[in-house]
């Protein structure tokens, strides 16, 4: 079976993920609690509209902001506004919908993220 990678949109809005992705032209769009069962129903809605298998699906996530820090909650706000060196208040901010970041700033946030993720990465834990 060869894999479909497909890029799936995940935005908050009214306290629900939305979903969107677009195959074949076509967009296909859901909303769930979470971003597993968003997946789900999304590839059901791509088997039955497209005849897409399932199991040959493979997202790529795409996040707003809110729903970004939603389904990664163990990232704390003020750390990475931190060390984005940027005011954590404002990323509150962002993150509630309060207000909307330029392209400058989510990028900024996104690199943030990307370098603590690489960090993480390179970590090794020893057992004493």
């Amino acid at each position: 079976m060869k894999t479909v990678k497909i890029d799936l949109v995940i935005e908050r809005q009214e306290n629900k993920l939305w979903g969107r992705v677009t195959y074949n032209g076509n967009l296909i769009t859901d909303t769930a609690p979470t971003v597993a069962e968003l997946e789900t129903k999304i590839k059901k809605l791509l088997e039955d509209f497209e005849d897409v298998n399932p199991d040959t699906v493979e997202f790529t996530h795409s996040y707003d902001i809110y729903a970004l820090f939603e389904h990664f909650d163990f990232l704390k706000i003020s750390n990475v506004a931190k060390h984005a060196g940027m005011n954590p208040a404002l990323l509150r901010q962002y993150v509630s919908g309060a207000k909307n970041p330029s392209e400058e700033q989510a990028r900024r946030i996104e690199e943030t993220l990307h370098r603590l993720a690489d960090e993480i990465k390179k970590s090794v834990l020893v057992v004493s």
